[in-house]
């Protein structure tokens, strides 16, 4: 079981921490709340507290070796920061942007679970969100959007539960991507439920409660092969 705070509380927004390595513009921390970028989801901003300076973290990544969670910082300050390992900081959470992230990822789920077809490739943006599908007949955008909505003013419970890899050999079905496999060697697989609507593997950030979605609109449904289709989301608000 990942022990990462976005995952035990994807709503704190402030943590007091310790530095752990600056290598140039790439800071290690002790502890985050930053979402790093992956599963196709971008990784959290916001700022780095040091006393009475606060820098601008741009953006969060694993490592290339995936083994930590690198924060980017500002590079026009970062060099003269001198920060050492053990020295107390605070970060705080673009929770504005990080929100919209999370209410983006809970609706692209929602969409797993109206069309039941496999899916080919997803994104999550701010402004823009993205699912596609290899479909099995056409769609209805008007009729997708008003579904879609109808399912999200009517709620469900979100949860997460860590379960043993073996489960996605037992069960492949949970799988709904036809390209990407969720990452193992790490011994569990983090599932993530929508009561009584869908459930599946994913290491994203999401709502309490899938009514904190709001109202959605479908921009468009475009073809990216013959069967392939991108659906695009945006939030009304």
């Amino acid at each position: 079981m990942n022990s990462y705070r976005f995952y035990q509380d994807a709503y704190q927004t402030e943590l007091d921490t310790q530095v752990v390595r600056l290598e140039g513009n790439r800071l290690e921390l002790a502890d985050t709340i930053f979402y790093p970028h992956g599963g196709g989801q971008p990784g959290d901003s916001g700022v780095l507290i040091v006393g009475d300076q606060r820098i601008a973290i741009t953006d969060t990544r694993y490592s290339q070796d995936r083994s930590v969670i690198e924060h980017f910082l500002d590079e026009a300050v970062s060099e003269g920061l001198g920060l050492s390992e053990g020295d107390a900081v605070t970060i705080t959470l673009n929770w504005a942007r990080r929100h919209r992230h999370m209410r983006m990822h809970s609706c692209l789920h929602l969409l797993c679970y109206l069309i039941k077809d496999p899916v080919t490739g997803g994104n999550v943006g701010t402004e823009l969100s993205r699912a596609e599908f290899d479909l099995s007949e056409p769609l209805d955008k008007a009729e997708l959007e008003a579904r879609l909505n109808a399912t999200i003013a009517e709620g469900a419970a979100v949860s997460t539960e860590w379960l043993p890899e073996s489960i996605l050999d037992e069960q492949p079905e949970l799988v709904r991507t036809m390209s990407v496999q969720p990452p193992r060697g790490h011994g569990a697989i983090r599932m993530v439920r929508v009561e009584g609507l869908d459930y599946q593997p994913c290491g994203g950030t999401h709502v309490n409660n899938i009514a904190e979605i709001g109202q959605v609109r479908i921009p468009s449904i475009k073809s990216k092969g013959k069967q392939n289709k991108r659906i695009n989301i945006e939030l009304v608000d």
